[in-house]
């Protein structure tokens, strides 16, 4: 799939999709918490009845004891949410993806995902990039399309500097809004235990999303129409003696584990992750996650709603 193909599938995402799903998608994403983001607390904008799929928590119980059944109100937002988008930009994410693309370019569309959507809520993105040399947050004011260019604009750098990944999580640590919902965009090489130390504890006060980009296997034997890959770092061919399937399919089964490992992590503070090694398989990746979390809200929500409840106690 062409880069444009996959650019017009993010702006579909965020333009196709109908308002209210788009904020219970980020809201499943940012968990619940004590805000008005979801909801807001301004002037009345609509009153309906409780239909299966509404939050159960916009119920206005006042308003439902007068009509005599469950009635749900939408409370124009006084506020916009705030979503930061980090990104590692150490010259580590040159490396090369199973697709061919370069690690921060498939980072950099995962993030426009994100964009799409929060943009299409209003909220408040801030961006940040990261290597050893500075910590930078871009300004941005504007649309979708502006933060396309804002985002291709900031990607035209020399990649010489290495990755601080410490620094990074610190800065995310560091941002005051606990309600802020934070992506962090990374490949699957930066993450040691201590940085996943580091994760846990960003992810104890924030709502946290990792973007895991997976790189070529090194030592997966070439085709004739593939050239030796290059060390992201020391810019050397990885000898042919030791590219086997053998090599290739431990590489493989480690970093299978240690994502596995990762996620496994991340689950239990409520945190996703999504890893891939490529663009298209980072959308399909992104999109699955959001409807397997709406569809099990979904269950939930059905399964406490006020109507079986009204009707079990009728029984």
């Amino acid at each position: 799939m062409s880069s444009q193909t996959i650019r017009r599938k993010i702006e579909a995402l965020g333009t196709q999709i109908a308002l209210p799903t788009v904020r219970k998608t980020l809201g499943v994403l940012e968990g619940e918490h004590a805000s008005g983001r979801h909801g807001g607390a301004g002037d009345i904008m609509d009153v309906r009845a409780y239909a299966p799929g509404d939050e159960s928590r916009l119920i206005d119980w006042k308003t439902s004891a007068r009509q005599g059944q469950p009635m749900v109100v939408q409370r124009e937002r006084l506020a916009t949410s705030r979503v930061w988008l980090l990104m590692d930009v150490g010259r580590e994410m040159t490396g090369v993806c199973s697709s061919g693309e370069r690690a921060y370019e498939v980072a950099a569309n995962a993030l426009r995902m994100f964009a799409a959507l929060s943009l299409r809520r209003s909220d408040d993105v801030s961006i940040v990039f990261s290597d050893e040399a500075s910590i930078t947050r871009i300004p941005f004011n504007g649309g979708f399309a502006q933060f396309e260019r804002t985002l291709d604009k900031a990607l035209e750098r020399q990649w010489t500097h290495r990755r601080n990944i410490d620094a990074l999580l610190e800065y995310a640590r560091r941002i005051k809004d606990r309600n802020a919902l934070i992506v962090l965009a990374t490949d699957e090489h930066a993450l040691s235990e201590g940085q996943i130390a580091g994760l846990r504890r960003i992810a104890r006060t924030h709502p946290l999303v990792l973007i895991d980009v997976a790189t070529l296997n090194p030592f997966t034997p070439l085709s004739r129409h593939h050239a030796a890959p290059l060390d992201g770092v020391t810019g050397r061919r990885v000898p042919a003696f030791m590219r086997s399937a053998v090599s290739a399919r431990e590489v493989e089964t480690h970093r299978h584990y240690m994502a596995a490992s990762l996620e496994q992590e991340l689950n239990r503070t409520g945190s996703f992750l999504i890893r891939a090694d490529s663009s298209e398989e980072m959308f399909d990746r992104f999109v699955h996650l959001v409807s397997v979390a709406l569809a099990r809200t979904t269950r939930n929500q059905l399964g406490s709603s006020p109507e079986l409840q009204l009707a079990g106690d009728r029984r």
